[in-house]
């Protein structure tokens, strides 16, 4: 039973009442407690009150999952994706006055002098995509993947433009694109979360927790965040003298109470409760064998660079890869490492050696398990970095949200295409300018929906991750 029939019309004034909820979503006691008598007794069948439960999109989906490499702290798109020779040509001297109208910058006075790439670009693949020589691995499947150099934020600074990114706003509390995509699509998977998060890099995205939130929708649809080392989440082992049995017996005299209460009231949040009490029990088999990369043959932990029992973004990789085979909806990884202020050339480097062979490798894998056609990879960050030097030297550069670039694979995506470019600076989206809103309208389009419709009641108004904007870039699609 879809319990989100409000996905294809306003809301429902049913959706407020108590007796729908009970009965339309059979959540009533005496299913629940049908659904807890099969999902003890060894049965395969799923839980009758299950809310992530899977449901029907607008229309045919190309992808079914997503997983995302966001590289946070806004890697530069001048040193990786974006060669401009005549930014080169022109290194150490003051940009266009005509350039700098009304321009803000986060840190700089926006006169500092023009910074030339400090990489070299050669062209790849059939597509022959210009490539920077700290990405060998990405320049590989070049022709698998889409570029778009003409992205645009709102937002210079690394919370506020992290958090739009994921969320569609600069401001704290609005759904992030993976819990608006397990609102409208539910999950695949019985035993795992139907989102998922790893960190890895410096430190943690800047944005927190609010880049993976559930906002105000229903907490079910917020993103888990997994550890590379140790329980895959906190607490998941059970402390000493509680057995099995003890466990078993003391989470279904809970669950009895939650769902008196439920029954009672109707509240959806009590049977996300007793979701995530039967969930994380499930976990305690699941969990640890997902992140058992020993499993793997030598061969794919060589092409990943991934080592068992060492965390790293390359484990992360190759673990999001056993995630979406087992039925898990949206998985994120953040790599924190990108704020390049100063020390450029060198961070810059390490960065790429650190990420670069998984990404790669993310996208082969999945290729060749036939996984990649309707898996939606993307990767970037938050925004670009300025054309202009940061500092007294020649090695940073500040943030800049006027023209960036991005990558995308699978799912729908048009391979071995390049969407937009930069003025010859790299300093404004010049043509086919991708806004975060028109991103996030062509990925949902792809998941299935009509950005315009997965909606939800919220003080009054309807909300959408689009906000009251986006258009979906017919180029990007196959």
């Amino acid at each position: 039973m879809n319990c989100q029939t409000h996905l294809h019309r306003d809301q429902d004034p049913r959706l407020t009442a108590r007796r729908w909820f009970l009965k339309d979503c059979s959540v009533g006691l005496g299913a629940m407690a049908l659904a807890d008598l099969l999902g003890t007794s060894g049965s395969a069948a799923p839980a009758v009150a299950d809310p992530l439960a899977p449901k029907r999109p607008h229309h045919a989906p190309r992808a079914t999952r997503v997983i995302y490499l966001f590289m946070a702290g806004a890697p530069s798109h001048l040193e990786l994706l974006d060669y401009k020779p005549q930014l080169a040509k022109f290194d150490g001297t003051l940009p266009p006055a005509e350039l700098l109208e009304g321009y803000r910058a986060a840190f700089i006075n926006p006169s500092s002098k023009l910074l030339g790439p400090k990489f070299k670009f050669a062209k790849h693949g059939e597509c022959g995509a210009e490539i920077s020589e700290l990405l060998p691995h990405l320049a590989e499947v070049v022709d698998d993947v889409a570029i778009v150099k003409s992205m645009a934020t709102d937002a210079f600074n690394h919370a506020p433009a992290q958090i739009m990114m994921n969320t569609g706003s600069q401001q704290f509390g609005r759904p992030s694109f993976g819990s608006w995509l397990t609102y409208g699509l539910g999950s695949e998977s019985h035993d795992l979360p139907a989102f998922v998060v790893f960190s890895s890099g410096k430190k943690g995205p800047s944005g927190g927790n609010s880049n993976w939130g559930n906002g105000f929708l229903p907490t079910v649809h917020a993103g888990v965040q997994f550890r590379g080392a140790g329980d895959p989440v906190l607490y998941l082992s059970n402390p000493r003298g509680v057995d099995a049995n003890v466990q078993r017996d003391s989470l279904d005299s809970i669950n009895k109470l939650n769902r008196l209460r439920l029954d009672a009231v109707g509240d959806p949040e009590i049977a996300t409760r007793i979701n995530s009490f039967e969930m994380a029990y499930r976990m305690q088999t699941s969990a640890p064998e997902l992140m058992d990369l020993a499993q793997e043959p030598k061969h794919i932990l060589d092409l990943y660079g991934a080592e068992p029992g060492k965390p790293s973004f390359a484990n992360n990789c190759l673990i999001a890869r056993r995630l979406v085979e087992r039925g898990v909806r949206f998985v994120t990884l953040f790599h924190e490492a990108w704020d390049q202020h100063g020390n450029l050339k060198a961070d810059l480097k390490k960065n790429c050696q650190d990420t670069d062979q998984a990404c790669a490798a993310l996208v082969k894998d999945l290729r060749q398990r036939g996984l990649l056609n309707d898996t939606l990879v993307i990767w970037g960050g938050e925004f670009g970095r300025t054309p202009m030097v940061q500092g007294g030297g020649d090695d940073g550069r500040d943030h800049h949200p006027n023209g960036f670039s991005m990558w995308f694979a699978g799912g729908g995506i048009k391979p071995g295409v390049t969407v937009g470019e930069t003025d010859e600076f790299g300093f404004n989206a010049t043509t086919d300018r991708v806004h975060v809103h028109d991103l996030h309208a062509t990925l949902l389009h792809l998941l299935g929906f009509d950005h315009t419709k997965l909606t939800h009641k919220f003080q009054g108004r309807q909300f959408r991750l689009t906000d009251v904007h986006g258009e979906v870039v017919r180029k990007l699609l196959t």
